[in-house]
């Protein structure tokens, strides 16, 4: 994997132990991947975090996510949750949103193995669907016709913009990034 840079924000920055816990009460996740070409292609996915990798599931269909997976195992998987947007300052361009997001970088491999396939969907299972189900659990008989993929973390960094206190939000106090702009 290429160098990456630091984070621009530390200020923003997310301890580890957070980006964790946004992991794993998260909803869903969005996976990039790169074809052969260099071109991106971004997927969003349900996702199960077990704590040391992110685990997605598509069709077993020959697509272009398998297709940019087998070309570039090299991928970069994002989870965020939004916040209120809010005024910081006297213009409209000075707004903003409150959230956290979490980007892991790592690398995909698909997942063969029955019984893997078998407790990943268990555990998709147990984090979406509704417990009161009158349905068989554990019973997946189209487990040949899904591809089961687990990312491996080589970087975990998340951020944060929390929501200001009203006395730090427009009009109670200007935090605008242009203070010396005059509105026509």
């Amino acid at each position: 994997m290429s160098a990456l840079p630091e984070v621009r924000r530390p200020d923003k920055e997310m301890a580890e132990t957070e980006a964790h816990a946004l992991l794993a009460r998260g909803f869903s996740g969005s996976l990039a991947t790169v074809d052969a070409a260099g071109q991106p292609y971004v997927t969003p996915l349900l996702y199960v975090w077990d704590g040391k990798q992110i685990w997605v599931h598509n069709t077993a269909a020959r697509g272009h996510l398998r297709a940019n997976v087998e070309a570039n195992d090299q991928v970069c998987f994002e989870v965020d949750e939004a916040g209120p947007v809010f005024a910081y300052g006297r213009f409209e361009c000075d707004t903003a949103v409150a959230y956290d997001s979490v980007v892991i970088f790592g690398r995909i491999r698909v997942i063969a193995d029955r019984d893997a396939k078998q407790d990943f969907c268990e555990a998709l299972m147990a984090k979406y669907a509704p417990s009161d189900a009158d349905r068989p659990a554990g019973f997946f008989p189209r487990l040949a016709q899904i591809s089961v993929y687990a990312i491996t973390l080589e970087r975990i960094t998340g951020k944060r913009t929390p929501l200001p206190a009203l006395s730090e939000q427009w009009p109670a106090l200007d935090r605008s990034a242009t203070p010396d702009a005059r509105a026509p």
